[in-house]
């Protein structure tokens, strides 16, 4: 029960810097607000928790940040699509560094291709070039990937290894 505890606590703590940070490091590009804050977050939930916790985060952040209006539909297959894939990498691996390469190629590539040719489309009844949204998409995941990393081995010198899920 410690454990579930301590999950959920560390998951809300994620939720809200993902929610407090967005309006700060939210632009628009093209149909889409891309937010590199919600690969951090993404990236520190998938190897802090879990893949599943790690999608929960990035699904309550999308929701916040549409109703705060610094968020589109595209925050949705954007953070989760990226969250899933880091934190499987990182469960089947123990890298933080795969951990860091399923977020981007799940959220640069997989997620942009979904949202370009899916949902803008069919619930936004937008287009934008695939090519510039894959790029948008990269630009932004590398950003909060690499932020998300180095937050990674900050715990890890600071003797946080149990938080970098490496015991347990």
């Amino acid at each position: 029960m410690r454990s579930q505890t301590r999950k959920v606590a560390q998951a809300v703590i994620l939720v809200a810097i993902g929610v407090a940070l967005a309006p700060y490091t939210s632009f628009p590009i093209g149909i889409a607000k891309v937010n590199p804050t919600q690969h951090f977050v993404n990236v520190l939930g998938a190897v802090l928790l879990g893949p599943w916790w790690a999608v929960a985060n990035a699904a309550i952040i999308g929701v916040i940040r549409n109703a705060m209006g610094v968020g589109t539909l595209l925050a949705f297959p954007g953070g989760m699509i990226g969250a899933f894939l880091a934190g499987y990498a990182y469960r089947y691996s123990r890298s933080i560094y795969l951990a860091g390469l399923g977020e981007v190629i799940g959220t640069g590539i997989i997620a942009a291709l979904v949202s370009g040719w899916f949902v803008a489309p069919v619930f936004m009844h937008k287009t934008m070039a695939m090519t510039a949204l894959i790029a948008s998409f990269l630009g932004s995941t590398i950003l909060g990937t690499v932020f998300g990393l180095a937050a990674l081995k900050l715990l890890e010198q600071a003797g946080y290894a149990e938080l970098a899920g490496e015991s347990s």
